[in-house]
């Protein structure tokens, strides 16, 4: 069986544990090393200049192979695109808020700009890259579309969840179990287009 290593580029703890069970099942040829960042003690924060998800994305992937030699390194970028707000708060969802952003503060943000607003589509959107030694191997994307309630339902999941409601289930994010989030979650479809491409690398 071939075996790779991968680092996760983040210090969100709700992404990582995402990551970990989405990437956990690759196939009976490939068994998968996943890192976090804590475990190789990196601390460093790398910038944001990117105008998109997958700049930014690539950016980060770029920028923390750079710390961990001949280690195979995932970064991703994610965030709520609304329709209704021109695609805010787009790639600026965690911050959305500033200064002192919380989940809560971006959530009280969302709705009272979505006040009278009669259309609440919404998009989640999420890019990861892929990158060894400080160059980029390759990007995806995954899409999910849903609609912004004004009411938080649910406890489980993170960030926008709360009132991200998915039609087709008939729940906000929040309220699914995380099998069912990690079956049709935006993350998911974009790591699983990752999934599938890391059998064609080379193994270090």
């Amino acid at each position: 069986m071939r075996e790779l290593t991968l680092l996760i580029a983040t210090f969100n703890q709700g992404k990582i544990r995402e990551i970990q069970r989405i990437l956990a099942h690759t196939g009976d040829r490939l068994r998968v090393t996943l890192l976090s960042l804590a475990d190789l003690n990196i601390a460093a924060e790398a910038s944001e200049t990117g105008n998109s998800f997958l700049e930014n994305a690539a950016e980060k992937s770029v920028y923390y192979s750079k710390f961990a030699p001949n280690t195979y390194t995932i970064a991703e970028d994610s965030g709520l695109s609304v329709t209704a707000l021109n695609g805010e708060p787009g790639i600026y969802s965690a911050r959305y808020s500033d200064p002192g952003a919380t989940d809560d503060k971006n959530i009280e943000k969302l709705l009272h700009k979505l006040e009278n607003q009669a259309d609440r589509r919404a998009t989640f959107v999420t890019a990861v890259s892929l990158s060894l030694d400080g160059r980029l191997i390759k990007s995806f994307i995954g899409e999910v579309e849903g609609e912004i309630i004004d009411q938080r339902r649910g406890e489980s999941g993170f960030g926008y969840d709360p009132i991200f409601y998915y039609p087709p289930l008939q729940k906000t994010f929040a309220q699914l179990t995380t099998d069912q989030k990690n079956a049709i979650s935006h993350r998911y479809r974009a790591l699983e287009k990752l999934r599938q491409f890391l059998p064609q690398l080379p193994v270090i």
